[in-house]
């Protein structure tokens, strides 16, 4: 007998988490049980509602629902029963008998809230299912508020509840802009939101801007609460400039006197931060200033210093602006000159060097599990790899062997676990950089052998052929590569001469490299990634010596920013951005309380703080015996 496996993705997000629906009757058998059905064959019972009636079999229906094996069951009657449902509708009747013979129905936006509701009433709890994973699909920062009230009338949608809250806090910013229902919601529930840690923002100007259009929506009502709408938004995470602009003089706060103890606090913090000296006593971070949680951390892997390879992996907590060790090193040892990538919650690592050996091996890190495991080696050993992901698939491009340097490509499917050979570059690239936008995958520079490229193309999956396209404006090996806005970014690498600073993007439509602001440090053979929407760039080698340097780069003023320091320096490592870990806290700073006390250690590293301690005594006394 055929078994059918009907599988669906829990939500928009690729989680990676399948819901499997399983029926062991063949399709033949359920589609015979339906015609039995609609030509009136064997029907024992009649249900009705109050626009239709339908034939049915009592024993179909009571395979899958709660209350029509209760209604049947109490009955061993041979004769045809009737059963009126007066709150149900004969279209939304239709799809649950569907359902029940078929296992599938047409369920679409339009009816899947009543669906929903009345697949819990004749206990159908497949179909239940069913309904919650399209409404999950569903999740946009328009109808997140929408699916977020209904789901909290029904006891049996708490996990509906939370994925639509976890897509209203992930995606904050846009809800903010995009969703009017949250101006319609009351206290509680507005300050619910914005006080949660995990409301994914870099600006607290953005919250304090919403918190006054809540107010705005019903001025009279709720200026009454804005002290504690103020004691939810983190006022110290705020530049100086807004803060005394937008919210000191803002009219609301200026008439509000509950208010001023906490512009006080604000004030003085600010001042504090400005102003930030030596002191003997531990700097506690406020609660104003405390920095919510991230959704998405950075993950630093290997690497390469002082000739040896590395197996460091760090993450990038952006919120708090710190690395943070990691202890989930590779027990088959470090690589560096890799090249890694990110399918839901998994890092592959992709071929590499440990100072001995070019690797054609590959390995993959459970983010969630925190292990390792082996998985299918390419066919070529790859060291300065370029690797990318494309429609679940990740290609594995050019290289050194150990001997030449490679244009060859192949790739790599995680359902089969099997490397595939494609069709070759146009160019032999080692030490070249890929990222893949709009369908295409673009490679970038390298190194030929003889010469640093500044060559570049693109590949299409559809044709199966790789397309030369303009050459950047420098020639890069080493360099790194990210797709950012509809855009490719080039930053660094190493031109034959010197290792660059400098930064380029093309654009697609119009086939234009254009340069962007340098970086502050010249480097090759680093980590580049995309996160809370900057582009960093990480570590590396600068002709000298190797770096720990972080910097990111803001899109919106062309402006590079210095960033904290890695732990472990090392050029050769990667860089990867994994979203929305279920256990996210594993990976981000730990001791929050204590990041403004980092922050003086780090602006004062040379101060003893016992030694202040005794200099102020040692001071204390000497005034005492001049007093005397």
């Amino acid at each position: 007998m055929a078994c059918q496996e009907l599988s669906l993705y829990q939500d928009s997000n690729n989680d990676n988490e399948i819901e499997s629906l399983r029926t062991c009757i063949s399709e033949e058998a359920l589609n015979a049980l339906n015609e039995m059905r609609k030509g009136n064959l064997m029907c024992d019972a009649i249900v009705e509602v109050r626009d239709g009636s339908f034939n049915v079999h009592r024993a179909i229906l009571s395979a899958c629902s709660s209350y029509f094996r209760a209604l049947f069951t109490n009955s061993l009657s041979l004769e045809k029963q009737n059963v009126f449902i007066p709150d149900m509708r004969a279209a939304i009747m239709e799809e649950i008998i569907s359902y029940a013979y078929l296992r599938k129905c047409e369920i679409n936006p339009s009816n899947v809230h009543e669906l929903l509701a009345m697949a819990d009433y004749v206990g159908m709890t497949g179909l239940v299912k069913q309904c919650k994973i399209v409404l999950a699909r569903m999740l946009t920062p328009k109808s997140c508020f929408g699916i977020m009230r209904f789901a909290s009338s029904f006891r049996f949608c708490d996990d509906l509840y939370a994925k639509a809250r976890t897509y209203l806090l992930r995606n904050f910013i846009q809800v903010a802009a995009k969703n009017e229902d949250i101006l319609k919601i009351g206290l509680e529930d507005f300050l619910d939101i914005i006080t949660d840690d995990m409301l994914n923002t870099r600006d607290e100007e953005l919250v304090w801007k919403l918190c006054i259009k809540w107010v705005d929506y019903d001025v009279n009502e709720r200026q009454r609460h804005l002290p504690q709408l103020m004691q939810g938004v983190r006022l110290g995470l705020m530049t100086p400039k807004f803060f005394m602009d937008e919210v000191k003089d803002h009219p609301y706060v200026v008439k509000c006197i509950e208010a001023r103890p906490l512009i006080l606090e604000t004030l003085s913090f600010l001042y504090e931060l400005d102003m930030m000296r030596p002191t003997d006593k531990e700097v506690p971070t406020p609660l104003i200033a405390m920095p919510r949680l991230p959704h998405e951390v950075m993950f630093a892997i290997g690497g390469w210093n002082g000739g040896t390879s590395k197996s460091a992996i760090e993450t990038y907590d952006t919120r708090a602006d710190r690395w943070v060790n990691i202890p989930a090193e590779d027990p088959a040892g470090p690589r560096a000159y890799h090249g890694t990538a990110v399918i839901g919650f998994n890092i592959y690592c992709i071929g590499g060097y440990n100072g001995v050996e070019y690797f054609n091996t590959c390995r993959v890190f459970d983010a969630v599990k925190k292990t390792w495991k082996e998985i299918s080696p390419m066919h070529s050993r790859r060291c300065y790899v370029s690797v990318a992901v494309l429609n679940g698939q990740i290609y594995a491009m050019g290289g050194y062997d150990g001997h030449n340097r490679l244009n060859t490509v192949e790739r790599y499917s995680p359902k089969t676990n099997q490397w595939t050979m494609i069709t070759p570059m146009n160019r032999q690239r080692s030490d070249a950089d890929a990222c893949s936008l709009n369908g295409k995958i673009y490679a970038m520079g390298g190194f030929n052998g003889q010469e640093c490229l500044s060559t570049a193309e693109f590949y299409d999956p559809t044709t199966d052929l790789w397309t030369p396209m303009p050459n950047m404006n420098h020639r890069r090996s080493g360099i790194s590569c990210v797709a950012y806005r509809n855009h490719v970014y080039v930053v660094g690498g190493f031109n034959g001469l010197a290792r660059l600073s400098t930064g380029e993007k093309y654009d697609p439509e119009t086939e234009i490299w254009t340069f962007i602001r340098e970086m502050y440090h010249a480097r090759s053979n680093f980590g580049l990634e995309i996160i809370d929407d900057m582009i960093f760039a990480i570590g590396g080698f600068n002709g000298i010596a190797t770096i720990p340097h972080t910097e990111c780069y803001l899109a919106e003023t062309d402006e590079w920013m210095e960033a904290t320091n890695l732990n472990v320096v090392r050029s050769a490592l990667t860089a990867n951005t994994v979203c929305g870990l279920p256990n996210i806290r594993d990976y981000i700073h730990q001791n929050r309380e204590l990041l403004m006390e980092e922050r003086r250690q780090r602006m004062f590293p040379n101060i003893d703080t016992l030694t202040i301690a005794e200099e102020f005594e040692s001071a204390d006394e000497e005034m005492s015996v001049e007093f005397e």
